[in-house]
């Protein structure tokens, strides 16, 4: 398990984690939207920038950059609030979470990109979709230009590209380097 980076104003983290036992964690479409609603209340209203996203019915990757330093607080928080929602709505008690969320720092702009990249195919890879277009809970779309939320801000990653075309291009190529070999969930 890595450790956890001191976080550092104005860089990237990657921030992930999983249900307890790696159970599911979003039961129905509506804990999808709640949760993006925690996002935007715990960290987005926090300064912290959310780059990119994937949420997964047993886990979700979140791409952030941080100008301050409330990351911590602000995820235990969102943590917190996502929990209290499920057990209350499902009559459940208990953690939903596998421990504290993971976060890793981010140190260069290719590893940034191809975190993107693993982020949004996600849901391909794991068999739920067939085209990253085709899962709602991901900045995907926002970034090739489907949909125009509010929620991530994916300039960090899209000035790196000459389009949003050939940020859709670089996703489709099929052999990404290997430069993602932390993440757990595979």
């Amino acid at each position: 398990m890595p450790e956890r980076p001191q976080f550092i104003a104005g860089r990237c983290y990657h921030l992930y984690n999983r249900g307890n036992n790696r159970q599911n964690i979003f039961f129905e479409q509506d804990n999808y939207l709640y949760f993006l609603r925690l996002l935007k209340t715990h960290l987005v209203l926090q300064n912290i920038d959310i780059v990119a996203y994937c949420l997964m019915p047993n886990h979700y990757h979140l791409l952030v950059k941080i100008d301050t330093d409330v990351l911590s607080n602000a995820m235990h928080d969102l943590s917190v609030a996502y929990t209290k929602a499920i057990n209350k709505r499902f009559n459940r008690t208990g953690s939903l979470f596998e421990g504290r969320f993971k976060a890793i720092m981010v140190d260069n702009d290719t590893y940034l990109t191809h975190l993107s990249r693993y982020l949004h195919l996600n849901p391909v890879k794991a068999g739920l979709v067939s085209h990253a277009k085709d899962w709602a809970f991901s900045s995907y779309c926002d970034y090739v230009g489907l949909r125009n939320g509010k929620l991530p801000n994916p300039n960090v990653i899209l000035e790196q590209f000459a389009s949003r075309a050939d940020y859709q291009l670089f996703l489709d190529q099929t052999s990404p380097p290997d430069l993602v070999k932390h993440l757990l969930f595979d």
